[in-house]
Formats: C-alpha cells, sequence, structure tokens
C-alpha cells in the first residue's frame, strides 16, 4: 500500500525515507489522484490540527477517502479534551508510577514519536501513551502532588523537535513505516495481522494451527504478523486484522475489531458480532424474535427469579450473559441450589438466562463463515460429565470429550440450514453454532463469534483446506471494501 507524507514544507523535510512521497496538504488535499486512490497510507504531519485547518481536513478527507490516516479525526477531537485522556491514562496508572519512582522534581516533559522516546527507561510509558492517543509527535507532561499523573498530553510540529530528538524521530519513523516482516515476496498485495494471546491457557486455536494459519495465508498472498495486545498502534499498517483469542466486550480485543474497523480493515471478528455473539441475553432475544428453535429459556432478574420455580422444571441450565468455553454454566438441581447460584451470579450481572436441560450424548457444533458451512463436529460429552468440558476435573485428560469430524456433505441437512439461518442473523464472519438434537430436532444452544479451530479436530477432514477456505473468504472481505 502506497505511503505519503503530508508536511507544510517538503522542501525542508529531510529525513531519508524511500518509497515514501513527501506533499504539502494542499497537493493531497486537491490533486485529484489522491482524490480516486483507495489504498493510501497518510501520515498528516502539519504543524496543526485545529480545527477546520489544513491538518485537520487532511485526516477528515483521508477518512472519507478511505485511506488510512495517522492520527484520525477522532483522536484530534480526543486532544480537545484532555480531562478525557488524563482518566484513561489512569488504565496504566502502576506502570506511571514505577517510570518516575526514581525522579526527584515534581514534574518531568518529554516528547514521543511513534511511541518512543528520547530516554530508553521512557520508552514503555511512551509507548502506552501512543497506543491512548495515536498522534506522530506528543510532549506528554506528568507532574506529582501525592502522586504522578498524566497534567498533559498534545501534539508538536516538526519545529518543536529538538536536534537532540531528531535521530530518535529519524529512527521511529523508519520504524513505524518499515516494521519487519515475518516473509516477504512479490507476489504479496495484502498485510494481515493475527491477534493472539501467548499467555491464553485455552485459545480459540493451538500454536499447531495457527501455524497452519501462517501458511495459508502466505499462499493466499498475504504478509501475515502475528501481533499482541501490546501491539495497537501498529493497525494502521494492516489490511485484516484476524483475532484468534478469547473475545469479549469489556477486553482489548473488541477495541482491537473496533479500531481496525474504523481504519477500513476487513475484521474477524468484528467488532458487531464480538457485542452480539458474547452476549447470550441477546442470543437469547434475536433467536425467538426470528422463530429458530431453542431450548424453553427465561430472562431472569432479581425480582422476577423467584417466580421461575413454576416456570421450569429441574434440573435446569443458569448462565451468565457472557460467559465463554463452557464457563460460568451451571446445572442446578433444587431450589435451594438455585438461590445460592444465583445470588453469587447476580453479583456480577444484572441479568441471567435459566435454560431447559437437554440431555445429549453429544453437541453439533457447525463452523460457518461467509454465509458458507466450514465444518461440522461433534463434541461428546466430557467423561462423566454433563458438559463437552469438565473444567473440575484433576486431570487433563478427562477435562475434554471426545470429537468427531463430519464431511459436511454427510451433516443433516436440517442441521446445516438452521446453522445458517441462525448466523445469517449476525453477519458474515467466523461463528461456531452449537446446537443439541433431539428427536430430529436441532436446538440452538448459541453461537460463537470465536469458534475453536484446533490442528487434528476441526480441520480433521478438510486439512489445509479448511485454513485456505478462510484465508480465502477474508481476501474476499477485504476487495469487496476496496
Amino acid at each position: 500500500m502506497p505511503k505519503i507524507i503530508v508536511v507544510e514544507k517538503p522542501g525542508h523535510w529531510d529525513f531519508k525515507v524511500d518509497d515514501v512521497d513527501v506533499v504539502t496538504p494542499e497537493v493531497y488535499i486537491t490533486k485529484p489522484e489522491y482524490q480516486v486512490h483507495r489504498s493510501l497510507k497518510v501520515l498528516n504531519l502539519c504543524q496543526s490540527y485545529q480545527y477546520q485547518s489544513e491538518g485537520y481536513y487532511v485526516s477528515l478527507l483521508a477518512e472519507a477517502r478511505g485511506h488510512k490516516v495517522l492520527p484520525e479525526v477522532t483522536t484530534i477531537q480526543d486532544l480537545r479534551f484532555p480531562s478525557i485522556l488524563r482518566d484513561d491514562s489512569l488504565d496504566f496508572d502502576e506502570l506511571i508510577q514505577t517510570t518516575f519512582r526514581n525522579e526527584p522534581y515534581d514534574r518531568v516533559e518529554f516528547n514521543i514519536y511513534f511511541g518512543r522516546a528520547g530516554a530508553d527507561h521512557l520508552n514503555k510509558l511512551a509507548q502506552q501513551l501512543f497506543q491512548l492517543v495515536q498522534a506522530p509527535s506528543l510532549r506528554a507532561v506528568f507532574s506529582k502532588k501525592n502522586k504522578w499523573v498524566l497534567h498533559s498530553i498534545r501534539p508538536i510540529s516538526l519545529n518543536e523537535v529538538t536536534e537532540s530528538d531528531r535521530p530518535v524521530l529519524s529512527a521511529a519513523l523508519e520504524k513505524y513505516l518499515r516494521r519487519k516482516r515475518d516473509f516477504r515476496h512479490d507476489k504479496k498485495k495484502y498485510d494481515l495481522a493475527i491477534l493472539v494471546n501467548p499467555e491464553d491457557a485455552n485459545p480459540p486455536s493451538d500454536s499447531r494451527a495457527l501455524k497452519r494459519f501462517y501458511k495459508a495465508s502466505l499462499q493466499a498472498g498475504f504478509n501475515t504478523e502475528f501481533i499482541t495486545r501490546n501491539d495497537f498502534d501498529k493497525l494502521i499498517q494492516f489490511d485484516a486484522l484476524f483475532i484468534r483469542e478469547t473475545t469479549n466486550v469489556n477486553h482489548h480485543t473488541f477495541r482491537f475489531a473496533r479500531k481496525a474497523e474504523s481504519l477500513g480493515l476487513a475484521v474477524i471478528d468484528d467488532a458487531d458480532s464480538i457485542l452480539k455473539c458474547t452476549n447470550k441475553v441477546y442470543l437469547h432475544e434475536l433467536l425467538q424474535a426470528n422463530r429458530i428453535l431453542t431450548p424453553k429459556s427465561f430472562v431472569i432478574t432479581e425480582e422476577n427469579c423467584r417466580s421461575l420455580n413454576d416456570q421450569m422444571n429441574y434440573p435446569f441450565i443458569l448462565k451468565q450473559p457472557d460467559g465463554a468455553f463452557s464457563k460460568g454454566v451451571f446445572k442446578i438441581h433444587s431450589p435451594e441450589e438455585y438461590r445460592k447460584v444465583r445470588a453469587s451470579m447476580f453479583e456480577k450481572s444484572d441479568l441471567l438466562i435459566a435454560q431447559e436441560f437437554l440431555p445429549t450424548t453429544f453437541d453439533w457444533r457447525v463452523g460457518v463463515m461467509g454465509g458458507k458451512v466450514l465444518y461440522v463436529c461433534k463434541y461428546f460429552m466430557a467423561r462423566a460429565h454433563w458438559q463437552i468440558v469438565n473444567w473440575d476435573a484433576k486431570k487433563q485428560h478427562s477435562r475434554d470429550g471426545d470429537v468427531e469430524s463430519i464431511p459436511v456433505d454427510q451433516a443433516p441437512e436440517e442441521l446445516l440450514r438452521t446453522a445458517l439461518k441462525s448466523t445469517a442473523l449476525i453477519g458474515t464472519g467466523l461463528y461456531g453454532v452449537d446446537m443439541k438434537e433431539v428427536d430430529g430436532r436441532f436446538y440452538v444452544i448459541e453461537i460463537n463469534d470465536n469458534p475453536n479451530i484446533d490442528a487434528g479436530i476441526e480441520d480433521k477432514i478438510l486439512n489445509d483446506q479448511l485454513y485456505a477456505n478462510i484465508m480465502e473468504i477474508l481476501i474476499g472481505k477485504i476487495k469487496s471494501s476496496k
């Protein structure tokens, strides 16, 4: 993707960066080729981002044209409300206190260039501030009364860069524009970020599956890089984001999805899918409103919870709205157990879901992406347990039930039809539909926005082709957005 830098005086630009055009704001705003080009990365280094200034319009028009720009207009707007930014900085308060622990003065001021500072001990904090305020060059001021706090943060122009900081800016700019790639080949067209969490004990894809995703992405035409939650500022450099860690709304995965979408990336899982699929109350209402068969279910509150005894037979299932991987799900056997469990669950959520218990030897899982069925599995219950995962099992081998993968063309037609109808209500992302089969009827239990795809399990039938199919659909999403 071509890159341009916008500065008022290109003739004074003395940073050596290859394959990057340096133009004035007027040229970028008025030149026809920039108006029609749909794949540009724009680095806005104008002296001012004030409302209706040329710098402001560079970012505004870049977003209107579908270009990836730094800073975005939302960032420019955020800079007008420093109190909000100071409040946001409390998220990394511990890092702030640690950074200035040995500082002899009660005020510190330093510059940040693309997440780097002139002093090594400030770099971690500089990176956090760059993620908070994604602007090329910033000046941060911290002060101390009872403790260290962010006093102010503002963008600075090239004229304010000190001579001693120019090598820092040059190196940071070079690193930002020329990040190291895991693989490079002339035929590659798109840049893909795969978001993972190396610390997750139960990720949606194991290491072998991630390697197969990586291989398939290269073959599909991607330059691919694995990123973590610390790489929020890198999103602007990619064309697509593929999230392969457990998602939730109150979580960095949701922020990654939202940010990537605002930058015009193709995103799996998209923020809307995360929002809808991770909340069982929403899914309950959605499926019922669209006449999709589900176990008998009720939304309960602290006000109506006592009336459930008249509506539901024991045992039944009690779920917290945002549980994942079979966690936050309880099988209730008696009124006494119900009272005890619901009390602890109401401490975390104002709403709960009570669901009819349908005993089966296995759950169906149908993987769907882009409106197409990718795989079908049977997840059998864990040994001597009513769920497919027994989190209380003392031994690892007895925690998970067996899994049987079957060819899509051998799966029941009604199973596939229900899965496609259900996921169409959410979107065109990657989903896993969990269903129970009782007397030939298929009941949707939930729709997962981040389904497991592990080597030797979900890919057992298609092998490498499963990963290739997913990458093909992802590239189609990029092309359709151009």
